[in-house]
């Protein structure tokens, strides 16, 4: 499968559709079981207290894949993506509630690169407060 944006037809610039992304803590069970992750942050909340956390947080993998939903999205081809990184500044908080915690991402394109790539920038943010940060990709282009 080939990306169904072309190279020659993006500009430096050029937004993303922004996506929210609604967690709650049945995600992350869900996630845990995929995931193989079941460490108990992520849905104890006496112990994600007892270690400092303001309550149950979120797997960092699991707000990173999220967040590059927006790019493969755009792409329409995940396998367009060459390159992925992301710093974690923040834990996404989901409180056990029916509402629990959003993700919203925006990105843009942010330089034409060689062979057809661009760079993506993206933002995530969860509660108003920045979750990832150089979340950057790379990505393939037609």
């Amino acid at each position: 499968m080939t990306s169904k944006i072309s190279w020659a037809d993006v500009e430096v610039g050029t937004e993303l559709p922004a996506q929210s992304f609604p967690v709650t803590r049945a995600t992350l069970v869900r996630y845990a079981g995929a995931s193989g992750d079941f460490n108990p942050i992520h849905w104890n909340e006496r112990f994600a207290k007892d270690v400092g956390l303001p309550d149950v947080i979120a797997h960092g993998m699991f707000t990173m894949a999220e967040a590059i939903r927006v790019v493969t999205d755009w792409v329409g081809d995940p396998g367009a993506v060459v390159e992925y990184g992301v710093r974690f500044t923040r834990p996404v908080v989901v409180p056990d509630d029916d509402r629990g915690a959003v993700i919203e991402v925006t990105g843009k394109v942010a330089a034409k690169l060689d062979d057809r790539t661009v760079r993506v920038d993206l933002t995530a943010t969860s509660a108003g407060q920045k979750v990832l940060g150089m979340s950057r990709a790379v990505v393939r282009l037609a």
